[in-house]
């Protein structure tokens, strides 16, 4: 049996925009530090995703201590990770989910509405508000933050070179978000891992992730395609799903590093 490496950590610090590649992160129960805390919401409170707004893959995110630059093209703000918020809390929707949030005070809802070009609003998901994982798959009533239903994601990269053979023009693992990349083990093993370690931190998978039209959305040109849900959909089906990695609960909490090799328990 290989070796199995901690490849790529990655955090997605506002819900549907550019991801983050980090050295290193901490495990918190609802999600890594920083991880879909916030988010964008129209004017009905409902979400914003690439699903329907594409352009949001142009917003690129970095982080340099406790402060996030957003760029958008050659524009750019910047917003703390301590950012003031409103103390009137907003209704939000997620999917199926109704959570309370928070309008980010600033400048920063009129700067998205006009680059998007749709009138929405920068809310922030604070850590102590609820947001319960579905109760088909809780383990002890576990919480998730604004991510679309689970609190982690991991993907081998084997299990995208497998998939990369399969296509015409071989994709990043950036269409798929995934909090954990892996290296070594064979393609979509993840989807049968059960309990396992990264250093000290203990996670369990509950359940594959279902995939949808984002992972069409091409990251750097916010054009959609069929790919690669079309060629999934020829292999990846069961119940009407197409599965593409694997969700995940914590069970203990503690910082983990790239390069940490993965134990496997079951």
């Amino acid at each position: 049996m290989s070796k199995l490496t901690l490849s790529e950590i990655w955090i997605y610090p506002i819900k549907s925009l550019g991801g983050i590649r980090m050295t290193s992160s901490k495990v918190l129960p609802k999600g890594l530090l920083y991880d879909r805390r916030w988010m964008l919401i129209d004017e009905s409170g409902t979400f914003i995703t690439q699903r329907l707004h594409s352009k949001l893959a142009f917003f690129r995110l970095s982080l340099t201590g406790e402060e996030f630059a957003i760029s958008f093209n050659k524009e750019q703000i910047h917003l703390r990770v301590d950012a003031p918020i409103s103390t009137i809390p907003v209704s939000a929707t997620i999917w199926d989910d109704t959570v309370e949030v928070f309008e980010v005070l600033g400048d920063y809802s009129e700067w998205f509405s006009l680059r998007l070009g749709v009138t929405c609003r920068l809310v922030y998901f604070p850590e102590t508000n609820l947001r319960p994982v579905d109760e088909k798959y809780s383990i002890e009533n576990d919480q998730v933050s604004l991510a679309d239903g689970y609190p982690f994601l991991i993907v081998g990269q084997s299990s995208l070179d497998d998939l990369n053979m399969r296509l015409e023009t071989p994709i990043p693992m950036n269409r798929f978000r995934p909090n954990f990349v892996f290296t070594g083990g064979k393609p979509y093993e993840e989807d049968n891992w059960r309990n396992f370690t990264i250093r000290e931190s203990r996670f369990i998978g509950v359940k594959p992730c279902g995939r949808c039209l984002l992972i069409t959305v091409n990251q750097e040109t916010a054009k959609r395609g069929t790919e690669p849900l079309a060629t999934l959909a020829t292999y990846r089906k069961t119940n009407n799903k197409i599965h593409f990695g694997q969700n995940l609960l914590a069970l203990t909490c503690h910082e983990i590093y790239e390069g940490d090799s993965i134990q496997l328990v079951s």
